[in-house]
């Protein structure tokens, strides 16, 4: 019997195709990279940016959405302080540091593409949804939410919190980040160098919770073996371990090698969706939409909590006996705080993909569906029939979507992890200013904006469909994110400039009971390090000035401001937008 014929592909059209951007009001804190995504998905631009993007076009009636720093915020530094980012990129230094890049704005602007995607998709749905409010702010807490759900748990972290991590550096000077998920390589590894039983040993919890707490305080012996050797010699150990090492690549090479691709990839292909149903409510854009999610870890995850959060039903696909990262502590009443900041509300189906009758049974699930999202490993989908050709020749109109860690853009890459995709792509740079040694940053920057990203695409993957009848498939990666992430240092370093923000580039200052931020490029008028934090704002503000407090203990985010908790007691983020 022949199989099922592939669906013709329609390479022209977009989601945005016939609408027009205006922007209005002073400058909003991402108004650029909203303007250039919201373009490459098709809207025509007008050439003004502001705090207000609206869509306009002859098939809706517009919607119009609003940027802002939020309640206590002002900038970027600001934003970084008050949410929380700064404690947890400080983690691995010891003391809170301001991330080079504008990472909460970044965030905050893909939160408002999704926040138009969203409503035109509700609109063309029969909603009354007009407009879309994100704040940097909002967005900054979203970005930490793993680790504020972790800081009010019921149970102490499993890992030390503590100054130290990767990268390494090799007899020659070669820094490099190095990843295994494997114990077994990990400790196969360091014995080919040398390093001392105990130390490995000791060292293999903190580099496997690093992804967890943003630290990985493992023995300095493990320094020490890996600089006794050259970096071919590194390189062996690597690849007779099992484990995997990059080394640290300069902004520059990454601008030398950029292929320009957008940080997302739709294709449609022919078929012959008609919505139907009732309006969602204007608070719940996805209303009545399915998505089925194989998601591992934290990008694809994030993806479906945030559609999840739109108000589509997610139903998460877990392996016989539930996924194993629900009972990771910190936990609340049994259940994994950080768990819950990436999965709670959503149904669960125990589904052994090894299996063919449960593959059968998973197709059948996905041709009910609206959305299929997986992070499997490269190929994996392919070798289960599980991709999409053999999907949609079930579900035509199914949107397919699929976020990794490479997106086949970089050959002979190596594994598409968060500290590795940093590490190859120059962000340890971006992140850093010029008077610290580049390093990635130990928060998960890259698998969270990755995890925005793929709700972004496949937000834009609905619409599509819903204008044309498509099915489409969407891929996004965390090379995209990273790219998008650096692109302003990145340009600098095409054009020859220094890439790197100067010296004391967001650098918390110390006061004699905590810290506090000053706006960027702000200079601090007296010294305040007698001062208690309240006693310094205090002056500051008197002489008209906007700095803020530097949340260092992330619990003190959850008795104030909008962290609520969930049913079982773990605080939980609330949504970005504000839809009206």
């Amino acid at each position: 019997m022949a199989p099922p014929a592939t669906p013709a592909v329609a390479q022209t059209s977009r989601p945005l195709d016939g609408l027009r951007l205006e922007a209005s009001g002073p400058p909003g804190p991402a108004d650029g990279l909203v303007a250039e995504h919201l373009q490459l998905l098709g809207a025509e631009e007008t050439g003004r940016s502001g705090e207000r993007m609206t869509l306009v076009g002859p098939e809706c009636g517009g919607i119009t959405a609003h940027m802002t720093w939020g309640d206590r915020a002002v900038d970027e530094a600001t934003a970084q302080a008050a949410t929380g980012i700064m404690a947890v990129h400080g983690r691995r230094d010891g003391s809170p540091r301001g991330l080079a890049a504008d990472y909460a704005a970044t965030a905050a602007g893909v939160l408002t593409v999704q926040g138009l995607l969203a409503g035109l998709l509700a609109q063309a749905r029969g909603s009354q949804v007009t407009s879309a409010e994100v704040s940097v702010e909002r967005a900054g807490l979203l970005a930490v939410s793993q680790y504020l759900a972790a800081a009010g748990a019921e149970e102490a972290e499993a890992a030390e919190i503590a100054p130290g991590g990767p990268p390494f550096a090799s007899a020659d000077g070669v820094v490099f980040e190095l990843e295994t998920l494997d114990p077994g390589a990990w400790a196969a590894f360091w014995r080919a160098l040398g390093a001392p039983a105990d130390a490995v040993r000791r060292g293999w919890r903190p580099f496997q919770f690093r992804y967890a707490t943003a630290c990985a305080p493992f023995p300095q012996e493990l320094h020490v073996a890996a600089g006794s050797h050259g970096w071919e010699r590194v390189r062996e150990a690597a690849r007779s371990s099992g484990a995997e090492v990059c080394a640290l690549h300069t902004l520059t090479e990454r601008a030398v090698e950029y292929d320009g691709a957008p940080p997302w990839e739709l294709t449609a292909h022919e078929a012959s969706y008609s919505g139907s149903g009732a309006p969602p409510p204007v608070d719940a854009p996805l209303a009545g939409l399915t998505v089925l999610e194989a998601g591992r870890r934290i990008q694809a995850p994030l993806t479906a909590h945030l559609l999840g959060l739109l108000g589509a039903e997610v139903v998460r696909i877990e392996p016989p006996g539930g996924d194993p990262l629900r009972g990771m502590p910190p936990t609340c009443s049994g259940v994994s705080a950080r768990w819950l900041a990436l999965n709670r509300g959503k149904k669960a189906v125990e589904v052994d993909i090894k299996s063919a009758t449960d593959r059968k049974r998973l197709r059948a699930m996905a041709a009910d569906a609206d959305v299929f999202l997986h992070n499997w490993a490269p190929g994996k989908a392919a070798a289960l029939g599980l991709d999409h050709e053999d999907l949609s020749a079930d579900h035509p109109a199914l949107v397919y979507a699929y976020t990794s860690g490479w997106a086949d853009r970089l050959p002979g890459a190596p594994m598409g992890t968060d500290f590795m995709v940093q590490a190859r792509t120059g962000v340890g740079e971006a992140v850093r200013p010029a008077d610290e040694p580049p390093v990635p940053s130990l928060m998960t920057l890259l698998d969270v904006l990755g995890g925005l990203l793929g709700a972004e695409a496949v937000l834009a993957g609905l619409l599509l469909r819903q204008r044309t009848g498509a099915g489409v498939r969407v891929d996004s990666s965390l090379l995209g994110a990273a790219d998008v992430l650096t692109m302003p240092a990145r340009i600098r370093a095409a054009q020859g400039l220094d890439p790197r923000r100067p010296a004391g580039f967001r650098r918390p200052v110390p006061t004699a009971d905590g810290w506090i931020a000053l706006p960027d490029h702000a200079a601090l008028p007296h010294d305040v390090h007698h001062l208690s934090a309240a006693q310094a704002l205090k002056r500051l503000h008197e002489r008209g000035m906007a700095a803020v407090p530097v949340v260092t203990d992330l619990a003190g985010l959850l008795s104030s401001g909008p962290i609520s908790r969930d049913a079982h007691g773990s605080p939980a983020v609330p949504a970005p937008w504000r839809f009206a």
